[in-house]
């Protein structure tokens, strides 16, 4: 331990042993990990050079652009008996004329004509009938036993000017548009049944569509797993730009004014959040709840499950006021409730999940001595070693600026799921820090809103008070990861924990035992998801797809492979990091510190948890508060460069293997040069668009206006081109000399550009679909090549894997 640190005292755990027997050196035996060296080792580890595959989800930001009176969502309120109760309940006295007025003003004051996650409606004649045939399928009530159709499909359906209209959400659209463009190929032709592969990636689930990889992908020679990652994203994301467009022009969207957008946004549209407090929750459910038509075999059980999730968040928001005035951080009757219809299902971010071929071989063969109790004994230990670094991704990867005004500073809304997911003392000392930050004082004292408007908006104007800007806001304002009861913990490494502590949840008004526990780093466990391996849930909006995601997926593969090392070489037990409610949110406190943007953490002089106490023996400049008795005052900073020292000594053999020399360094210029990271970047690209240059002279509403039409335009256009590098380098391989005599594409290569070569098509056609102006056939042509290109990398990805087997 470090002079600086030695007034740390690690206290040894009263616990119990491992809850699941695991002896590490039998699961290494079983792993066939070579133990003779260093190098060794590390490259026979879960997770390593040479066994890690990864995938995404990116879930992804929907816009309708058009007028009051042509996109779908005001035209369904306007026509919904909700407004016309409003109406009838506000001439007879009944109500209150204001939530009328408001709700017709928010309305008509849209000059932009944006409407986000507003559904589309076309002429059913428009599609075609292969088109017309997966509709009909996946408006079965159950898609695996033909029969009746669901029993909401009327909300499909809709006459307009005397023709019958298809109305669906963008989410579904994407997979209409791809049946529609391969609907003219032969049914045994490569284009349809890649496009029929890819049409199942495409789902219908929260408010926004969600994508997922069409292939898990793997590092070669001349790629990392990182770089793979983010290739395969984009290219995701380029076939979804080229729907959008294919659709807009050939179901006659474009020309009915419903020009349909999709990009990456991480959080909820400001106008959708306004929209929320003006209507009900039911109502809101109606107009922006998933009918999951896509990717699940019975979509109503599936909507169902999302409006309980809804549901459930809308209390679990309101349970957490009385848990912030049990902290005595509410200290007054006068509080400003939260909606009672909660939109935090509506952020977005992209999941990057990582599977290890070594875990799942041995638990498909069935070896005994590691089965699924072993797996849940390793996994959980392994989550909870990573969870110490992931502040390292917050702001310097991804990020998700947002601004908050002095009047937004209420606790019970600006500190969201916070209650559930830290404790008391964390939680007081995070506000604490935070009001501090955004010199929330007035000589000398602290101030926060006091409720009515006017009156905070004057005290606002008058002190000269300006509020914060949150690195990662999303973070924020969904239950990233749930805090554990004294009687029950997610990790523990037992059987059945995710379970018990639900039940635990669900007893306190925070949870329900029918959803998914809420993690950041999730277990993907073999028997549910058929491969072994973890979720990273913790990245929001990435400035560049390439820079920043590719050296984040590569990071969190290391971080996985080395606390993989960590626990096989017995360094690190269970009882090494309890499985209290304190201990983990001691270390979890630095990751929201993180989001929001806090330098400074305090860390119990005596912590029980000896992994958190190794990492701060190496920190600088700690030292003993002064203000909490018996904690040390860390710097986030500090912690952080002390992180990438530990991964460089501890994972030195896996560095060099993984060729990951260049991320670690870029990594450690990220931390000591701010501007570098993706908060600062994406910060930089919403002022630019404000015509601003400090974040704190304009207000919230201008900042956060400035981000939408930034991610909705430039950070769009960005990603576009970035896939289109890419897509021009897979038409030239797919056309060259050696995959002509392969023989494989010829045919269907041939019959779609009629002997052109296909970089010479897309040179000709590349102004018009990088401007959204490509006609339907150009865009049918561009999508079925793309189609082969990404069969061709699908099966050079599983010739790979058979190799590595």
């Amino acid at each position: 331990m470090s002079p600086q640190t030695a007034h740390l005292r690690v206290v040894p755990d009263a616990a119990a042993a491992p809850a699941q027997p695991f002896d590490c050196r039998q699961a290494a035996d079983l792993l066939e990990i070579d133990t003779a060296s260093a190098a060794g080792f590390a490259a026979s580890l879960p997770f390593g050079a040479r066994d890690a595959t990864l995938g995404s989800e990116n879930e992804l930001q929907t816009a309708v652009l058009g007028s009051r009176e042509s996109a779908d969502l005001p035209l369904m309120i306007e026509q919904s008996n909700y407004y016309r109760n409003m109406l009838r309940r506000a001439l007879t006295g009944d109500a209150p004329r204001r939530s009328v007025s408001e709700l017709a003003a928010h309305l008509a004051g849209n000059p932009d004509g944006v409407w986000e996650n507003s559904w589309v409606r076309f002429p059913l004649e428009r599609l075609g009938g292969y088109a017309r045939s997966v509709l009909e399928r996946d408006l079965q009530a159950d898609k695996r036993c033909p029969g009746p159709r669901r029993s909401d499909s009327d909300r499909f359906f809709l006459r307009q000017d005397g023709e019958a209209c298809l109305r669906v959400p963008v989410s579904y659209l994407l997979k209409l548009s791809l049946a529609e463009a391969i609907g003219d190929t032969a049914p045994s032709s490569l284009v349809r049944r890649s496009g029929e592969r890819c049409m199942r990636h495409f789902l219908s689930d929260n408010t926004s569509p969600e994508t997922f990889s069409f292939y898990p992908v793997a590092a070669d020679s001349q790629t990392s797993p990182g770089k793979a990652i983010a290739g395969e994203t984009l290219r995701r994301f380029l076939l979804g730009q080229f729907l959008v467009a294919f659709a807009n022009r050939r179901f006659g969207l474009a020309e009915s004014g419903q020009e349909v957008a999709v990009y990456f946004a991480p959080n909820p549209p400001t106008r959708q959040k306004r929209l929320n407090r003006l209507i009900s929750d039911g109502f809101y459910r109606d107009l922006f709840m998933s009918p999951c038509l896509s990717g699940w075999d019975c979509g109503e059980k599936k909507h169902r499950y999302m409006v309980l999730c809804h549901q459930v968040l809308s209390r679990s928001q309101l349970n957490a006021v009385a848990k912030m005035k049990e902290a005595g951080i509410i200290t007054r009757n006068l509080i400003v409730l939260p909606e009672v219809s909660n939109i935090s299902l509506a952020n977005n971010g992209t999941h990057v999940s990582i599977g290890s071929r070594k875990l799942s071989a041995l638990l498909r063969a069935g070896v005994p001595g590691f089965g699924p109790a072993a797996e849940k004994h390793l996994g959980d230990l392994v989550i909870k070693i990573v969870e110490h670094f992931l502040p390292l991704f917050v702001g310097t990867y991804s990020a998700a600026p947002y601004r908050l005004d002095f009047q937004d500073f209420h606790p019970e809304k600006v500190l969201g799921f916070l209650p559930h997911e830290l404790d008391f003392t964390h939680l007081r000392m995070l506000w604490r820090r935070w009001k501090k930050k955004a010199s929330l004082s007035w000589c000398g004292r602290p101030i926060t809103p006091f409720g009515p408007e006017w009156l905070d908006r004057r005290i606002h104007r008058f002190l000269g008070l300006r509020g914060d800007l949150v690195d990662d806001f999303r973070l924020l304002d969904y239950p990233a990861a749930l805090l554990s009861t004294p009687s029950s913990s997610a990790l523990d490494g037992r059987l059945g924990n995710e379970r018990r502590l639900k039940e635990d949840l669900a007893a306190m008004g925070v949870f329900d035992p029918a959803m998914s526990i809420y993690l950041v780093y999730r277990l993907r466990q073999f028997a549910a998801m058929g491969y072994s391996g973890f979720e990273g849930r913790h990245f929001s909006m990435f400035h560049s797809v390439q820079e920043d995601m590719g050296p984040a997926a590569d990071l969190q593969v290391l971080l996985t492979a080395l606390a993989c090392g960590y626990v096989l070489r017995n360094d690190v037990t269970h009882t090494q990091i309890p499985d209290d409610p304190f201990v983990e949110s001691e270390r979890r406190q630095i990751f929201f510190g993180a989001a929001i943007g806090i330098p400074t953490f305090y860390v119990r002089q005596d912590t029980r948890n000896r992994f958190l106490a190794r990492i701060l023996g190496t920190v600088r400049n700690t030292r003993l508060s002064r203000r909490y008795k018996g904690y040390v005052r860390v710097q986030r900073q500090a912690y952080c460069e002390a992180l990438v020292e530990m991964i460089r000594c501890d994972g030195r053999e896996l560095i060099q293997q993984m060729g990951l020399g260049d991320m670690l360094e870029d990594l450690a210029a990220r931390l000591a040069a701010p501007e570098r990271s993706a908060a600062r970047k994406l910060t930089g690209g919403i002022l630019e668009t404000a015509g601003a240059t400090d974040p704190l002279k304009i207000s919230g509403a201008e900042f956060n206006a400035a981000a939408e039409r930034y991610y909705r335009v430039a950070l769009k256009n960005k990603a576009i081109q970035e896939a289109f590098g890419l897509l021009e380098d897979d038409f030239k391989a797919i056309d060259a000399f050696s995959a002509w005599r392969e023989g494989t594409f010829n045919k269907d290569l041939f019959a779609l550009l009629g002997g052109r070569s296909a970089p010479d098509f897309l040179a000709a056609v590349k102004r018009d679909l990088l401007a959204a102006k490509a006609d339907p056939e150009t865009l049918r042509t561009t999508i079925q090549v793309m189609l082969l290109t990404l069969e061709r990398d699908r099966r050079r990805q599983a010739a790979g894997e058979k190799e590595r087997v």
